[in-house]
């Protein structure tokens, strides 16, 4: 599945942001998706994921609250709306979507970036 990440920009902090990740090749509602970001100097860490059927969808604590991941399955895509924005949400966002048959994401997106400033 190839996966294209969208919506990234500049933005004050307290402002909002919808993230949006088109995925192709694939079977869309056969992967859980998610979103991870990765900040200058920092590892890439877990922001979001939406369940492949029940939609169940699970956050990072430091956005829970803020964000909220959507996905469509008939569009083949994942949203992530991201409101009250902090400068330390400053990273690249990349999509990425994990098949059944594997316990981890497999596939990535290109990234997008988003810059929160003070």
């Amino acid at each position: 599945v190839q996966l294209q990440a969208s919506g990234g920009g500049l933005v004050q902090a307290g402002g909002s942001l919808r993230l949006s990740c088109a995925a192709s090749g694939g079977t869309f509602n056969k992967y859980d998706m998610g979103w991870f970001r990765q900040a200058p100097g920092k590892e890439r860490e877990f922001v979001a994921r939406s369940n492949r059927i029940s939609g169940y969808t699970y956050y990072a604590d430091s956005v829970k609250g803020r964000f909220t991941i959507s996905r469509d399955n008939a569009k083949n895509t994942v949203d992530l709306q991201m409101n009250r924005l902090k400068p330390e949400d400053t990273a690249i966002y990349y999509c990425a979507a994990r098949p059944t048959s594997s316990s981890s994401f497999n596939y990535w997106g290109q990234g997008t970036q988003v810059t929160v400033s003070s």
